[in-house]
């Protein structure tokens, strides 16, 4: 959750008349710390005017964790962070004080976040274990901890030692008598196993029913039950949207957000908890918010509602940037490069690259800042820039793009995802049958698929069928064309219909069928323009033209025609801009972390990509 507030948690105020000054200094730094922006150099004078006092041991320790927090909250001063919180978590800093073990664990809990935001997760993982060893008679902080250590297994794919702490969580969430922890903590595990079991989805359907009926038959506090429901049904929604079935997403997608919208209605002041280990969330409430947003845009972009993908993306970053403003906790900034990573990919569709290619360059700078964000989002970011590559026709840098990121990835779904867009700069390319061959075997549709994803699948029998266009194998590509129709029909995937339905209405158009040509293009073009696809608009628009002129439809050719040419006059516009700038650089980056300066160009150096 968010970092602690200097007058936040236990042992922070009940002075004596004596400590006014300590009391003081506290409600200024807190001032300072809440001001809008936060004035974070006078909140670290205010609490560092403390120390020199001697205060007693309680206020000491409190007083180093609260400079830490302020520190790695809203700094990027980690080794002074890091001082402050080792001192509030060391034994020495206390003693037998009632409710001082709560200041050790909350500092323990922010500095094996800081020990991992470094990449030092070796250190993190004793430090953890020590506080659950010592916090069992604390059920808040020891639900918390185990939560943290578990999540820590997770990113290191530890996932047996992951579903053991939870295990162990849960047991305890109902020795102490949270019903609420534990059903909560139970069903964290489904997530561990949504993440690696995309092969025996048979067999998370069953679960993800269970925990449903779990969920709706929980009495209790209000807050607690929606915020279990948004739990689940973000698990739902992602499983979803993992399989690539953005149709059958749809009705848990619109509870989710009912359900965000309850949460906001509810105060959380409302009903305190009767047992302290009720208190743990799994995330704030204004997290919550953005989650919601985050995967809504994720929805958007597969199903390719595209504006639809910008206004969530809007709204979620207004509400990330309010956040960060008083936290600057991690998660915030994953949520953020997740964000940008989709409508980066919008961008590329909708023919805006040079927008495209600067929130680019902003996912680098957010992954400069920390290098777990890096290492969990470098493969992505590749990715990311062979899709730009392809776009401006730079097919070169585009392979060495997507090879790069094929090194670093691990995720099946991602690796299915690469080798498609490879795959496609092969087949432009024209001349590298061995590799497109090999290539097409590993994603072969027909048989062994490696992923379980609808919409990959689907892509790849476009992909089939866009190689048998190019060598003339009509009848072959007319087979794989009607498949890829067939399954983006069935879960409504906007932009593959559009491709396909084009590409079939081109076959068509060469095997001199202008009837059927024109009731494949005419649909194409309509739903290209309700994406928006500005390349599929293109292609549309020429075959229109060209179709038209065979048919002697003069005044619908010419019509076609200046369509075609504005759109064509928009993406010179818009290439010879992105061309232009100095992140396009960024191109020729294939290793290490992302460079920090990049030198401005002259001029763009690539050609128009000719679709076809």
């Amino acid at each position: 959750g968010a970092g602690p507030t200097p007058g936040s948690g236990s042992g922070g105020g009940g002075a004596a008349g004596g400590e006014s000054w300590y009391l003081a200094l506290l409600g200024l730094a807190e001032h300072f710390r809440t001001s809008s922006p936060p004035k974070v150099r006078l909140c670290v004078h205010c609490l560092q005017a403390v120390l020199p006092r001697k205060p007693p041991a309680r206020m000491e320790a409190r007083t180093h964790l609260q400079l830490g927090s302020v520190l790695y909250h809203h700094t990027r001063n980690g080794d002074q962070a890091r001082g402050h919180l080792e001192k509030a978590v060391s034994p020495g800093a206390g003693g037998p004080i009632p409710q001082f073990e709560d200041v050790k664990f909350e500092a323990a809990s922010l500095l094996s976040e800081l020990y991992c935001q470094e990449n030092s997760v070796d250190t993190a993982k004793p430090l953890l274990r020590k506080a659950i060893q010592i916090s069992q008679q604390t059920p808040y902080w020891h639900c918390r901890l185990l939560f943290q250590l578990a999540q820590l297994h997770t990113l290191e794919k530890d996932l047996v030692s992951a579903c053991d702490l939870l295990g162990v969580g849960a047991e305890y969430a109902r020795v102490v008598g949270s019903e609420y922890t534990s059903t909560k903590i139970m069903n964290f595990p489904l997530k561990l196993q949504l993440l690696l079991m995309e092969r025996k989805l048979q067999e998370v359907h069953p679960l993800l029913t269970l925990c449903g009926q779990i969920v709706e038959n929980w009495q209790g506090n209000p807050i607690q039950k929606e915020s279990l429901r948004v739990f689940f049904l973000v698990l739902q929604v992602t499983h979803y949207l993992d399989a690539g079935q953005v149709k059958s997403v749809k009705p848990c997608l619109k509870q989710l957000q009912q359900c965000i919208q309850t949460i906001s209605t509810l105060h959380d002041d409302e009903i305190l908890p009767s047992n302290p280990a009720d208190l743990f969330h799994w995330l704030p409430k204004e997290h919550m918010c953005v989650l919601v947003y985050l995967v809504t845009v994720m929805h958007s972009m597969q199903a390719g509602y595209l504006e639809k993908a910008q206004k969530y993306t809007d709204k979620a970053l207004m509400q990330l940037e309010k956040l960060k403003m008083l936290d600057c906790s991690p998660i915030l900034s994953s949520f953020q490069v997740i964000l940008l990573e989709h409508i980066i990919m919008c961008r590329l569709v909708t023919g805006h690259k040079a927008t495209a290619l600067q929130e680019i360059s902003q996912v680098c700078q957010l992954c400069q800042q920390s290098p777990r964000l890096f290492s969990n989002h470098a493969a992505q970011l590749h990715t990311l820039l062979g899709l730009y590559c392809i776009s401006v026709n730079c097919m070169d840098n585009a392979e060495a793009q997507f090879t790069t990121a094929l090194r670093l990835t691990t995720h099946q779904e991602l690796w299915a995802f690469i080798v498609t867009n490879l795959a496609s700069v092969y087949i432009r390319e024209g001349n590298r049958h061995q590799e497109l061959y090999s290539l097409l075997e590993r994603i072969n549709p027909d048989h062994n698929f490696p992923v379980s994803s609808h919409c990959l699948r689907a892509a790849a029998f476009y992909i089939r069928g866009l190689f048998s266009f190019f060598q003339g194998r009509y009848n072959e590509a007319k087979r794989f064309l009607r498949e890829t129709l067939k399954m983006s029909n069935a879960e409504d995937l906007n932009r593959l219909t559009a491709c396909s339905l084009v590409l079939l209405g081109h076959i068509f158009y060469v095997l001199g069928n202008h009837r059927e040509s024109n009731n494949m293009v005419v649909p194409a073009m309509q739903l290209a323009s309700k994406i928006p696809d500005m390349s599929v608009q293109l292609w549309s628009s020429a075959l229109l033209r060209d179709l038209n002129k065979a048919c002697g439809n003069a005044m619908d050719a010419h019509e076609a025609a200046q369509m075609h040419q504005n759109f064509s006059q928009q993406l010179l516009q818009d290439h010879i801009e992105a061309c232009s700038l100095p992140e396009h650089n960024l191109i020729t980056w294939t290793d290490g972390p992302p460079p920090v300066q990049f030198q401005a160009q002259n001029g763009p150096t690539t050609s128009l990509a000719s679709l076809l």
